[in-house]
């Protein structure tokens, strides 16, 4: 019988980013499928996609077309064949909020800044699984909830949902300590060479890079966990 390995992966990731929790997802499927002999311990690590994005954000599909050079409908044509990636790993980007599909906030992109510091607070203070939930919790309020997650007022009722203490919560997102660790491990990743997300680094020195499937990502524990052993 396989000994039990326990491997580190750490994830350069953004809220935004839809193909973060494509990636995600597709390596939670992985994971499962290696149950008894390859788990993970995960911490999620701070990219901004967007890191001048202004506080009122951007329509998503406007701010698709503008960054990428496409037209409206070659904008909302990506996002729908992003839309059935998801689907196929279990992730929907479908809106599920309390209001009628018609009444819909409009889908925003948003600075993740604070996201991010909270996300870093969460793991200093709470650990690794207590940063999952909150991560997971934040992708739902913007893919499938549209709420406005560039907002400090917003991010703080997310982390009271989720346990945290909303003080303690606040005071992190004042923390000027705090945000400059939050720089500093975003100039790790541009020091790696990262220059898109999900960039995955599993067991501290071997680079994943974008979403992959969930074959490919159980190839890639497998053979890490054989090189661990030996």
């Amino acid at each position: 019988m396989t000994d039990m390995k326990t491997l580190s992966i750490d994830i350069w990731s953004d809220v935004m980013c839809p193909w973060c929790i494509i990636g995600y997802k597709a390596l939670e499927q992985a994971l499962d499928e290696l149950e008894g002999e390859v788990e993970a311990e995960i911490r999620w690590l701070p990219f901004e996609l967007n890191p001048d994005m202004p506080a009122e954000g951007e329509d998503r599909v406007a701010h698709i077309a503008r960054k990428y050079g496409r037209t409206p409908d070659q904008a909302e044509d990506a996002s729908r064949q992003m839309a059935e990636r998801a689907e196929a790993v279990g992730f929907s980007f479908d809106y599920a909020g309390e209001t009628a599909e018609g009444d819909a906030p409009p889908a925003m992109m948003w600075n993740t800044f604070d996201a991010h510091k909270l996300l870093r607070w969460t793991l200093a203070k709470h650990g690794p699984e207590r940063q999952m939930a909150l991560k997971l919790a934040l992708f739902r309020a913007h893919f499938q909830h549209r709420r406005r997650i560039g907002e400090r007022d917003v991010l703080l009722d997310i982390a009271e949902e989720q346990g945290l203490d909303r003080t303690a919560a606040a005071a992190a997102l004042d923390d000027a300590e705090l945000a400059q660790i939050v720089r500093m491990e975003e100039q790790a990743a541009f020091d790696a060479n990262v220059s898109g997300v999900p960039a995955m680094v599993i067991a501290g020195k071997f680079l994943v890079p974008g979403a992959q499937d969930a074959e490919t990502y159980k190839r890639l524990l497998r053979k890490v966990a054989e090189k661990v052993e030996g």
